[in-house]
């Protein structure tokens, strides 16, 4: 596979704009030590990179047909996102604003921050109400995963499979899954990544646009970030970005590795807010039951996605695949490390169940 050239803008604008992610990372850091998780975010700028460099060998495809398709998936990501973008931006500063002088003033970190602190404090009196946060914490972890294994049912069942309308464009179901894809995944981590530049641009007093964030976001926000959140990248972003290395893999062995960690992650943190009681570290939020319902969670979603999407497998190496899968997400989870779970659990359980594969 080799660089194809008229995908190379998206690379280069990944990597313009990544350089303006590791610039607020040391900002963030120099501001808010304590809260501010730097190895994390530099974790960030690397991966936002590689996501850029390893964009056109994901759609380098050697198929004639496929050039309209490398076309629109670059219009899409480097033309239409950036001007949706702009769009929102632009509606809220010249309409919303001009309507409501006073948003601004009450827009901002500071009165998030309050409403943020009330609402936690809220949530730790009432469990009941904790476990629901953080299933909203998870629902929104699990949508980029959820969108990707759609797309690829649908281009490949639907699109290929049932329609045939790969004879119309010439074009398998899995070249035209991985256009979609790649073109949504990268246009959703675009949309992420301008939504942090202009959350954290509260770090900036001459160049503040807090206030140009929706008020539904806002709200969304808050209900799905936890408070050290408010000085670091958003999960979904971080998420997005560690799926985009792991993409080179079969798709049954990714769609594994995503499931991991969002389902896997949601089960362990979900059942273990609400039947754990038994914690380890003590120290931690983490519980016994969470660990267990994690690993068996884990173990389930990896062997049915392998079932499911690699059906060349026999049943003894889709059992020791997903084994590997559901230990590596448990040894993980069970470690007591810095590094962001949204970063290691897809990349290492991807790579474990990969070698695998191949090695079998």
């Amino acid at each position: 596979m080799v660089y194809d050239i008229v995908l190379l803008p998206v690379t280069i604008l990944f990597i313009f704009s990544g350089f303006g992610l590791f610039y607020y990372a040391i900002k963030l850091n120099q501001k808010f030590p304590k809260e501010h998780n730097f190895i994390n975010c530099i974790l960030t700028f690397f991966l936002w990179i590689i996501a850029g460099l390893i964009y056109p060998l994901h759609l380098s495809i050697g198929n004639s047909h496929f050039r309209l398709f490398q076309i629109l998936s670059m219009f899409f990501i480097c033309i239409i996102t950036p001007f949706l973008i702009f769009l929102i931006l632009f509606f809220q500063h010249r309409v919303v604003l001009r309507n409501d002088p006073d948003i601004k003033e009450r827009r901002n970190i500071k009165s998030f921050l309050n409403k943020f602190d009330k609402q936690e404090d809220d949530l730790n009196s009432l469990r009941s109400h904790k476990i629901k946060k953080d299933i909203h914490r998870k629902a929104l972890h699990l949508f980029p995963a959820g969108i990707i294994i759609f797309l690829w049912i649908f281009a490949v069942y639907i699109w290929d499979g049932l329609w045939k309308v790969d004879e119309v464009w010439r074009i398998t179901g899995q070249q035209f899954g991985r256009f979609l894809i790649l073109t949504a995944g990268y246009s959703g981590i675009l949309i992420f990544g301008a939504l942090d530049y202009i959350r954290l641009s509260y770090i900036f007093e001459n160049h503040n646009l807090f206030h140009l964030i929706p008020e539904n976001v806002l709200d969304l926000l808050g209900k799905t970030m936890k408070r050290d959140e408010n000085y670091n990248y958003i999960k979904p972003l971080v998420l997005a970005l560690s799926f985009a290395p792991i993409f080179i893999f079969p798709f049954g062995v990714f769609a594994a590795a995503s499931l991991i960690a969002t389902l896997g992650d949601g089960a362990a943190s979900v059942f273990g807010l609400r039947f754990g009681k038994i914690h380890f570290p003590k120290s931690s939020e983490k519980t016994i039951v969470g660990y267990i319902v994690g690993f068996l969670a884990s173990f389930g979603i990896a062997f049915t996605s392998l079932w499911i999407f690699e059906s060349s497998l026999m049943l003894f190496e889709i059992f020791l695949i997903s084994f590997s899968g559901a230990i590596t997400f448990f040894i993980i989870d069970v470690s007591n490390h810095k590094i962001d779970d949204n970063i290691l659990n897809p990349l290492l359980s991807a790579l474990i169940m990969g070698l695998l594969y191949y090695i079998l």
